[in-house]
């Protein structure tokens, strides 16, 4: 029994030790697409995102190549999204849904202007500093 017991340890203590050298929590930038630009006004602390409940597009979140000019999208990556109302500062799940990309227009219509659409990552993997986007 104790040889059980002991192998147990082991395997479990393995299973940590190989996890913790595994990918390295949001070691690779994302950031919040509507097509192929970018919705952040500048990635850098200071850059905010805004849209107008107007806006058309496939709204995807992507990891980017990043320049002066702008971010290049170069890999859709899974995302969640929530709607945070701008009254109550709820947060409401916009669907359970796991989503590569989607139509704006259908999260905007369940925004009014004040509101902002939040991106959830699923992957720790990468980190999405602007993941709010302000309903114009």
């Amino acid at each position: 029994m104790n040889s059980v017991k002991m192998l147990l340890c082991l395997a479990i203590f393995a299973t940590t030790i190989s996890s913790a050298f595994g990918q390295k929590q949001f070691s690779n930038c994302a950031a919040a697409f509507v097509d192929s630009k970018m919705v952040v006004n500048d990635y850098s602390p200071t850059g905010h995102c805004e849209i107008t409940k107007s806006a058309s597009g496939e709204l995807s979140v992507q990891t980017a190549n990043l320049s002066s000019d702008g971010g290049v999208p170069t890999g859709k990556i899974g995302f969640r999204i929530a709607i945070r109302d701008a009254n109550t500062q709820t947060l409401l799940s916009f669907s359970d849904k796991t989503f590569m990309q989607v139509d704006i227009k259908t999260v905007l219509a369940k925004c009014k202007p004040g509101d902002a659409i939040v991106l959830l990552t699923t992957d720790d993997e990468f980190s999405l500093p602007h993941s709010e986007i302000l309903v114009k």
